[in-house]
């Protein structure tokens, strides 16, 4: 995470550009593809404030972004000369909506490695994290979606919090995964009697719970290969 306001060091300015380079004229013409990541960058921002150009901003941003190994917090973004905190949570928004609906894969979830691999943005929380991945008929991802987040050792849920969403989605099954900020992997009482409570849930419903998985950061357990569901 980075603090501190950052400083500008754009050298050109949005307004010295021709009509006909702007990001937004170019994108109507040519389509996103045609963007560098900067100008996208500048679209997505739309416009500077009193004392940064949007230029200024953009080059700032994407300094940020490349310079990221992890999850991006609102404190970096509103860090940047220029960014408000409604620009930061717009910039944030934009970046979680294409993680659920665009960064999807056609191969299908099929084992407990190929989702665990969808899951390493919880595995080094400082809270327990529950997340729902909802699946079609042939184990394809629909939607992944944080279901809840709790304290340091325990998160609570209901059934009704998971199986929401993929009566939405028209789910076939949903597989539910949290994080263990401790370390361990290995599935607490309260675990195993959510486990439980969902697995009759989606029962009822008419949605497998296909698996529920424990992640660490370096290590993993899924009830399912432990004989567990």
């Amino acid at each position: 995470m980075y603090r501190g306001k950052i400083q500008s060091v754009a050298k050109e300015k949005f307004a010295d550009l021709p009509y006909f380079d702007r990001p937004r004229e170019k994108l109507q013409r040519r389509g996103p593809a045609s963007l560098s990541d900067f100008e996208l960058l500048e679209v997505l921002i739309g416009s500077g404030s009193a004392d940064t150009d949007v230029s200024q901003i953009a080059r700032q941003l994407q300094r940020v972004l490349q310079r990221s190994t992890g999850e991006l917090l609102l404190e970096d973004l509103t860090a940047i000369r220029g960014v408000s905190l409604a620009r930061a949570a717009r910039v944030l928004s934009a970046l979680e909506i294409a993680r659920r609906y665009l960064q999807k894969t056609a191969e299908p979830l099929k084992t407990a490695a190929d989702m665990v691999a969808r899951l390493d943005d919880i595995r080094a929380k400082k809270q327990e994290y529950l997340v729902a991945l909802t699946l079609d008929g042939g184990q394809r991802l629909i939607a992944q979606r944080t279901v809840t987040i709790g304290t340091l050792d325990m998160v609570m849920a209901h059934p009704r919090e998971v199986f929401a969403d993929a009566i939405t989605d028209r789910a076939a099954s949903v597989v539910v995964a949290h994080n263990h900020p401790s370390g361990g992997v290995e599935p607490s009482h309260n675990d195993i009697s959510l486990t439980q409570q969902l697995t009759a849930a989606g029962q009822l419903l008419g949605v497998e719970l296909r698996d529920h998985i424990i992640v660490s950061k370096s290590d993993y357990f899924s009830f399912r290969q432990r004989h567990m569901l």
